[in-house]
């Protein structure tokens, strides 16, 4: 048991540290309403215009889509071809099965400026493709892969083949054992393997910096042009609290479904 004192400090603790986490989005937040057009604190004054000014924004809106269209993309392809290396890993046995495990998840640890770079060369250099949203998509996927494999792995390791075994020896087909008996247990996993990917890609910039095209724009990227120029730091205000609330739900999400 702790003594009174000690639980005392503990909690002084924890809320020196949940302060330290959440004052900087605080701030962001009181920005956003702050008649100032520059970060200054403390707010000068209470405003709604720069949540006027950011709906009317037609480069926010395309730079929005572009980030949908490029995490649902990317998700779609983690999801494809993160689970089928799950299930090869999980399900076979083979000659350098640990080694392709490994270069699955070797992408998640490189630095973003490194997989950059070696995309941005390998698309221009090697393959001699024009860089867009195309490009984007295969870059945010080499990571979100990371994501959506590790989630199948735990689940399919902790489900076993029993049910799987028991269908087929009832005489059910690959296929039908995989919709009736695999799918439903894993499905949870996939689909907050799913939710956490396409967070990962929606915020990503690093990686995007080094393979998107010129003239387009993803929201992150967005923001970063336009943190700094003139009478915008406001409206990036009111984006970053709306991405600040959006982003609470996939959270939310993975964690009830894990």
């Amino acid at each position: 048991m702790l003594s009174t004192s000690m639980r005392r400090l503990v909690r002084v603790w924890t809320l020196f540290v949940l302060v330290f986490l959440y004052a900087p989005l605080l701030l962001v937040m009181l920005n956003a309403f702050n008649t100032s057009k520059t970060f200054a604190f403390p707010p000068s004054g209470f405003t709604l215009r720069w949540w006027g000014d950011a709906w009317a924004s037609t480069g926010m809106w395309r730079s929005l889509g572009n980030s949908m269209v490029v995490g649902l993309c990317a998700t779609a392809l983690a999801l494809t071809l993160g689970t089928m290396a799950a299930f090869a890993v999980q399900r076979y046995r083979f000659f350098g099965r640990q080694t392709i495990s490994f270069l699955v998840v070797l992408p998640i640890t490189l630095p973003g400026i490194v997989t950059g770079i070696a995309l941005n060369a390998t698309f221009t250099s090697a393959l001699g493709v024009t860089l867009g949203l195309a490009t984007v998509i295969v870059g945010h996927a080499t990571f979100c892969i990371v994501i959506v494999n590790n989630n199948a792995l735990a689940r399919l390791r902790r489900v076993g083949t029993g049910f799987e075994e028991a269908s087929m020896d009832l005489g059910a087909a690959g296929f039908t054992t995989f919709r009736l008996v695999t799918f439903p247990q894993i499905r949870s996993a996939l689909l907050a393997g799913a939710v956490l990917a396409f967070g990962l890609s929606f915020d990503e910039i690093i990686v995007t910096t080094f393979t998107i095209g010129a003239g387009d724009t993803t929201l992150p990227i967005w923001i970063l042009q336009n943190l700094f120029r003139p009478n915008q730091a406001p409206v990036v205000n009111v984006v970053a609290v709306v991405l600040i609330i959006v982003s609470i739900v996939p959270i939310w999400l993975a964690q009830r479904l894990s």
